[in-house]
């Protein structure tokens, strides 16, 4: 595994080089790298950013708005939080999310720092029952990214007026609060550090039992992150996005899968387009599932049809077929 070490704090990049890493197959090695934002809110893949995000206050305080590379919920970044990417190449068997196996490194680093970390749900790390630290995955055909935050010392009044967290979220996860679920990584330090010596306590253990070997980017490789910023993560339309005008409009949690939304334009009878969003991971782009659904009869019998010949959780991680139609026809 090697070591890249980034320089910028706008979340654009870092996206970008997450994504010119995936898909450039000179970097052919296992890569980990960390860094840190200025005040941002990066939202998922699948999200609809309008619906996460607290417009008015991310305007008054100039608060960065990305979407990422994966799947899962809107998470806040400042100078507070660590993050970190696991860029691997992919095993013939690993066609499936699995957060375990890319987690297990950073909860030993906090245990060695006598923090009492455990993976808990999904994709969260917990310590006391609190959330530290948020994970997300996404797959190729031939690599694995795997991203995650590290509350080390994150303005939480911030993190909560930042965010619109939805009801039936907070309801499924039997809290009062966002602000009650979290904690920083340094109220539970028996030692004291600063963040950057916190990241380099973190990438030492990783590198505890191989030699670490730096990755230099060079000026080829900031020219091609660059134009990947202005052509797409920089852009409204992909932070932004577009949501179709509707005629049917669902929303579900999903214990295994997460918060799912769809909505549908019908037209005599006829499912003329549909955009589905929400918290959940895919291994497959979901657009590729609202072009199989566009145009079909807006039938119950007709969408069951469908789904039976494709593989549904590949769009979708952990959903059920039934799940699924009862989004559409509930």
């Amino acid at each position: 595994m090697k070591y890249i070490k980034t320089r910028w704090n706008i979340p654009y990049y870092n996206m970008a080089f997450e994504n010119y890493v995936m898909n450039n197959d000179d970097f052919k090695d296992d890569y980990v790298f960390f860094y840190i934002h200025s005040p941002s809110i990066i939202v998922g893949k699948h999200q609809n950013t309008i619906e996460e995000i607290n417009s008015k206050y991310v305007k008054e305080n100039d608060i960065i708005v990305a979407r990422r590379n994966t799947g899962g919920g809107a998470v806040y970044h400042d100078e507070g939080n660590l993050n970190f990417s696991f860029i691997t190449t992919k095993k013939e068997d690993e066609n499936e999310i699995d957060f375990k196996k890319y987690t297990l490194p950073i909860i030993n680093a906090l245990k060695k720092l006598g923090v009492d970390a455990y993976l808990s749900g999904r994709n969260d790390i917990l310590v006391d029952g609190k959330k530290i630290s948020g994970n997300a995955q996404g797959l190729n055909k031939n690599k694995v990214l795997h991203h995650g935050t590290l509350m080390f010392n994150v303005d939480v009044e911030s993190l909560v007026n930042s965010l619109n967290v939805s009801q039936m979220k907070i309801e499924s996860k039997a809290i009062k609060s966002v602000k009650s679920r979290v904690l920083n990584i340094k109220d539970v330090l028996d030692i004291k550090m600063d963040i950057y010596q916190f990241k380099d306590f973190i990438l030492d253990e990783i590198f505890s039992e191989m030699d670490m070997e730096e990755y230099r980017l060079t000026d080829k490789d900031y020219e091609n992150i660059e134009k990947l910023v202005k052509d797409k993560y920089g852009t409204w339309e992909f932070n932004y996005g577009y949501s179709p005008k509707f005629s049917i409009k669902n929303k579900k949690k999903f214990e295994s899968s997460g918060l799912i939304e769809v909505m549908l334009d019908v037209k005599s009878g006829i499912i003329e387009d549909i955009k589905i969003s929400g918290d959940y991971f895919s291994v497959k782009e979901t657009d590729e599932l609202e072009d199989m659904i566009k145009g079909f009869n807006y039938r119950e019998d007709d969408i069951k049809s469908l789904l039976e010949t494709i593989k549904l959780d590949d769009y979708i991680t952990n959903i059920k077929n039934e799940e699924f139609i009862s989004l559409l026809f509930d």
